[in-house]
């Protein structure tokens, strides 16, 4: 399952795609910012909560700022909530460093 979004946002066009991949394992790509954090968090709840185990391969996201680490601080929280776990794959590094500047590197 393909789900993808984009957004006329200033002029430009702002998009991501949350790719189901099957067996809890998902991809993300585009922009992973303020611009779409509440679009992917409403898509990824659409299709994460049926799994006890998610993997989230991000080595396709482009740009992430601050509501990235929100999301994936949200979804730990979500998981963690109803047992179930969950990996991230190929975090970009600039979001790992905005995550180990909150004290939060240790949840990705």
């Amino acid at each position: 399952m393909r789900v993808s979004r984009e957004k006329l946002v200033c002029g430009r066009m702002s998009s991501y795609e949350l790719n189901d991949l099957g067996d809890g394992c998902f991809e993300l790509s585009g922009e992973m910012s303020f611009k779409t954090a509440n679009d992917i968090l409403k898509s990824s709840a659409r299709n994460f909560g049926q799994y006890d185990s998610l993997e989230l391969d991000m080595s396709k996201v482009g740009k992430t700022d601050s509501a990235g680490l929100a999301l994936l601080i949200e979804w730990h929280a979500q998981t963690r909530r109803r047992a179930a776990k969950i990996r991230y794959v190929a975090v970009p590094e600039s979001l790992r460093a905005i995550a180990a500047t909150c004290g939060v590197g240790d949840l990705i």
